[in-house]
């Protein structure tokens, strides 16, 4: 499908959905989505969305989006917004103390939303740490009416050592544990004293003003209506709802499934929670039912909304990097953030970054976002883009949300690329992504799409066919498996569980024999390449025909990850073939979407050297990839 050109523009795509826009000081700029009623009646009260933190905010980013468009539907306008340092939001000094820029920042949203449409009365909505934001803010901000609390952070103190607990654990059975998919590890405080939890990174004056933090929302708030909402198998905030109630606080406790499959829940699995959206939907209907509309005449700013962030350029005195939302179709609207170079660079060279798994367009830890402003800076056009069903695209109709390998995906690739053409001129392109945004990027070269460049991250399959499912026996587990039995077979405990039956013997030997078979297929596949003969599913005849076009093929790997095996069977001689048009790189201590910052940061040195040489090559050829293999 192409892009259609109607949809090649900034901010809403004019057909009464969600507008994105920035909005906040000129030098901390949020980026975020209004979501405004489809019939034009004035509303009496808004909903400011404030979201947790880290990869509970990535796991949560659809269904934030739903409790939105739920309370659109009943006419109570939504704002749902990154906090500064977050998402899409401008960057933030990693010294400074986050949790107070956040508090700022929810105030901000506050005062956008009765700009944008002009109510007087606000209703915060936060999610666990977005919901102690969520109530600071209130008890500095007059007009607000109501706060729904999900799962709310109640003690800073203790959600401080919730914290360390998760880093402790993570680093414990990181040493044990096989590698996973799953959802990322934390990581130990680093030496500047700052923590970094799944990825991302709370600072020293963050950790430092956390335990001082208390959600108490008595006396020193005007707010006098709240909905506190805990998850059915973590009914944590009841009494501290009644302690409220006592104090003539009009408090509704709720405990509610669907808490663990939003926020806690690897994005893929992730589930959106009906019941609560429809109990907020319900109490929110009724607050704005008993909430009074303004004086007629109320002021709105009719003001265009600003669709571009600027960013600070280094080296630049005047002019810095420019990022902007944009729309484009591909049987449905399809989302994406590009960021410009500098003005004056000739841009001739874009990147287009895929979906890592069900994460929204800022990639895995958001990685993303620091990636394609380091590429900015360096004249490149860079698109982080989300498929049909995830993040901020929209759902081809029939098919469910989170859906990692649809089937029409690469429809989804070639409207992004005809839109940089278009729009842009780009006349070199690069296709990048981690996991399933690898397998796209290269199903895409496979379909003979204009690429120039491939950047493939720890991808564990190189194909898939509909009706598959990421819980099935995959070819990764082939590859994988067979070296943890063999350890497994000194182990006392697995001895033990052997013997007590709790041993699926069948699934252990289904895998080795399947290893061998693979290893059989392996062989043949080169035989049948050498007859030039092609074969179903040939990874090796693939890469030969994407080299064959000028392609240049980068492959990134964890050590340890399946893929590193699977390239070498699926590929077998083939890889070799390919001389200087692939490489590979492996990086020790990584998982699988490097989720700790230094082997993060290894990884984005990697990928921008590999993107800026273009021609200039190095590190480990793909030649010798089967000497890494045990």
């Amino acid at each position: 499908m192409s892009a259609d050109p109607r949809f090649e523009r900034d901010g809403a795509p004019a057909l009464g959905l969600a507008e994105a826009l920035y909005f906040g000081p000129a030098d901390r700029q949020l980026f975020g989505w209004l979501h405004r009623p489809a019939a034009a009646t004035a509303a009496n009260i808004g909903l400011v969305i404030c979201k947790p933190f880290g990869y509970e905010a990535i796991c949560s980013h659809r269904s934030i989006r739903a409790f939105a468009e739920a309370s659109a539907a009943i006419g109570v306008p939504a704002l749902r917004f990154d906090y500064l340092g977050t998402g899409d939001s401008s960057d933030i000094d990693p010294q400074s103390d986050q949790l107070e820029f956040w508090r700022q920042d929810v105030l901000a949203a506050v005062a956008e939303m009765r700009r944008r449409t002009g109510v007087e009365r606000v209703c915060l909505l936060g999610f666990r740490l977005g919901a102690l934001l969520a109530g600071l803010a209130a008890e500095q901000s007059k007009g607000i009416d109501g706060l729904i609390l999900i799962a709310p952070v109640i003690s800073g103190r203790r959600y401080l050592r919730e914290l360390r607990t998760t880093v402790l654990a993570a680093a414990l059975g990181s040493e044990v544990k096989e590698p996973t998919s799953d959802g990322p590890a934390a990581a130990p405080a680093d030496g500047g004293g700052s923590m970094e939890v799944g990825g991302f990174s709370l600072s020293a004056a963050s950790l430092a003003a956390l335990p001082l933090l208390e959600l108490k929302l008595q006396g020193a708030t005007p707010v006098s209506d709240v909905l506190v909402i805990d998850g059915i198998s973590l009914p944590v905030s009841r009494g501290w709802v009644e302690q409220l109630s006592g104090q003539g606080v009009r408090a509704k406790y709720l405990a509610l499934p669907g808490l663990v499959e939003m926020i806690m829940t690897a994005p893929q699995f992730t589930t959106i929670p009906q019941e609560m959206i429809a109990a907020t939907r319900d109490w929110l209907g009724r607050l704005a039912a008993s909430t009074p509309v303004g004086v007629a005449g109320r002021h709105v700013d009719a003001a265009p909304v600003a669709a571009m962030l600027k960013l600070p350029d280094r080296g630049a005195e005047k002019h810095g990097l420019i990022e902007r939302p944009v729309f484009f179709t591909s049987e449905t609207l399809l989302f994406g953030i590009v960021t410009e170079p500098r003005q004056g660079e000739v841009r001739r060279r874009a990147v287009l970054l895929l979906n890592a798994g069900a994460d929204y367009h800022i990639g895995a830890s958001g990685m993303y976002v620091g990636l394609a402003r380091r590429w900015a800076r360096a004249g490149y056009v860079v698109m982080r883009m989300d498929l049909a069903g995830l993040g901020d695209s929209g759902t081809r109709s029939g098919r469910p949300d989170n859906e990692i390998f649809p089937p029409a995906a690469l429809d989804d690739v070639r409207a992004a690329i005809e839109m940089l053409r278009s729009r842009y001129g780009v006349n070199d392109i690069t296709l990048a992504g981690v996991c399933s945004g690898a397998y796209h990027a290269l199903r895409a070269a496979v379909a003979a799409l204009p690429v120039n460049r491939l950047l493939m991250v720890n991808p564990e399959n190189f194909f898939w066919k509909e009706g598959m499912s990421v819980n099935d026996m995959q070819m990764a587990e082939l590859v994988r498996k067979p070296g943890v039995y063999r350890e497994r077979m000194f182990s006392v405990a697995a001895w033990r569980k052997l013997s007590t039956g709790r041993v699926n013997i069948g699934y252990i030997l289904r895998i080795y024999l399947n290893r061998v078979l693979l290893a059989v297929e392996s062989t043949s596949r080169d035989l049948a390449r050498f007859l030039r003969i092609r074969l179903p599913g040939d990874l090796g005849w693939d890469l030969e025909q994407i080299g064959k076009r000028g392609v240049s093929v980068v492959f990134v790997f964890a050590r340890g990850e399946p893929g590193i095996d699977l390239l070498a069977l699926l590929g077998g001689l083939s890889v070799k073939r390919l001389g200087e048009r692939c490489r590979v790189h492996i990086i020790d201590s990584a998982d699988h979407v490097f989720s700790k910052s230094g082997p993060r940061a290894v990884l984005e040195k990697i990928l921008s050297d590999e993107l800026f040489a273009r021609t200039k090559w190095g590190g480990q050829h793909c030649a010798d990839l089967g000497q890494s293999i045990t």
